[in-house]
């Protein structure tokens, strides 16, 4: 049976939509799936759903919309910071309360006080190359700004502070922000970069408190909850029990974040000044961050073995680095498979990513994956991928002016469990 023909609209671009509507206006992050996505996956194939479950929940696009839908949600990640921005983003917390908060940073950092402030001695956080990332000035004020929301006692207040301050962090960084990876602007914009570190830090908090009160809006009365999690659905998904999960939604990595989408450089700065753990490990801790292997060996899929071999005649490296993603992919997708009740669906957004000139498939991976667990092959839905902040050409070879295009498109592959 083919549930794509009975979709009230087979347009999955969304170029025209508003993609930072509710508490999605937060923060930034990589590759983050857009809540139309989610929401239409949601309403179509969760419609008596109680429990959603995001395995690798990034930033928590598909936990705020499964929470707007009436739905329970579960999200874990192994990035720290994408844990408190997905955390923040399904809170509630009292408007008055952070309403207050905002007018009391307005009035202390903005008024004849200001002055006091800056006077008094700073907590510096101690990280390696704090001063390469930020200039004194930054730093103290950066600092003020800590030793303010440090002093928050209310947890969903502070957490909504935080995640201002993170974006500020990197915005007031010599990071070139254009990207994720963590890139030093040149010397001489260094000299003249002065940014106004305070004015950065009250304009998210007021961009954010419109978000916050259009979300607060649309839950009144909805009972729905959301936890945030920190296991490896690679090692265990032990904190949820067997057929627990009603419906899965979720766009996991492309690939190792090493050489795909660096979320752990992306995150790195914040999570320092954070005092998030292990911040210089993310990417390493991610699917594919690790080798366990040193010779190819074949998974038994034609769909990656056919490729890995391909990639292997240019570089046996890169070959193992793509079979080491694989191998756990599979193994996050066999875990996952047995927490799902039968008749749920699970829904993964994929990018087919091009390593050394070859195309990787994991559309298809992903559906011969998921049926090797006994899942069925519902749909899979093509899309564009308008505004992508990804290059549009890379160079595979590292040859100087050898170029390859980069994703343009997803796939999202529809299983359910029989």
């Amino acid at each position: 049976m083919s549930y794509a023909k009975t979709l009230p609209d087979t347009d999955w671009d969304f170029r025209l939509e508003n993609t930072k509507t509710y508490t999605h206006c937060y923060h930034g992050y990589p590759a983050m799936m857009i809540p139309q996505i989610a929401n239409r996956l949601i309403k179509y194939y969760g419609s008596d759903a109680q429990q959603l479950f995001d395995p690798y929940c990034g930033s928590g696009t598909s936990l705020v919309e499964a929470n707007v839908n009436g739905i329970n949600a579960v999200g874990t990640d192994l990035n720290p910071l994408a844990r408190l921005i997905a955390e923040a983003k399904t809170a509630l917390p009292e408007i008055e309360k952070i309403k207050s908060k905002i007018d009391f940073f307005s009035n202390l950092f903005f008024s004849s006080s200001f002055k006091c402030v800056e006077e008094e001695k700073a907590n510096l956080p101690v990280f390696p190359n704090l001063h390469f990332w930020f200039s004194e000035e930054v730093i103290e004020k950066l600092s003020h700004i800590k030793r303010y929301i440090d002093e928050i006692e209310d947890r969903t207040v502070s957490l909504f502070f935080y995640v201002a301050f993170s974006e500020t962090i990197r915005e007031a960084s010599y990071t070139r922000n254009s990207e994720f990876k963590l890139v030093r602007i040149p010397e001489a914009k260094r000299k003249s970069f002065s940014p106004d570190v305070y004015g950065i830090f009250l304009s998210k908090l007021q961009r954010n408190i419109r978000g916050l009160l259009e979300y607060s809006e649309i839950m009144q009365g909805v009972n729905a909850k959301t936890k945030i999690l920190s296991f490896d659905t690679v090692k265990t998904v032990e904190p949820l029990k067997s057929s627990e999960i009603d419906l899965v939604v979720t766009s996991p990595p492309y690939g190792d974040s090493r050489t795909t989408v660096a979320y752990g450089q992306f995150s790195r700065l914040a999570s320092q000044w954070l005092d998030l753990e292990e911040p210089n490990k993310v990417d390493n801790n991610l699917m594919g961050g690790k080798r366990y292997f040193s010779k190819i060996h074949e998974m038994g899929f034609e769909e990656v073995d056919s490729s890995i071999d391909k990639i292997r005649q240019i570089d046996e490296k890169r070959a193992i680095e793509v079979l080491s993603f694989y191998e756990d992919y599979y193994k996050s997708i066999s875990n996952i498979s047995k927490i799902i009740r039968d008749g749920a669906f699970c829904c993964y957004v994929v990018g087919n990513r091009i390593v050394k000139n070859t195309v990787l498939p994991t559309d298809e991976i992903t559906k011969a994956f998921f049926e090797d667990n006994g899942l069925r092959h519902i749909d899979t839905f093509n899309r564009n991928i308008p505004n992508k902040r990804m290059p549009s050409k890379n160079s595979p070879t590292n040859k100087t002016g050898a170029k390859s295009a980069t994703m343009s498109r997803e796939f999202i592959v529809v299983m359910r469990k029989e």
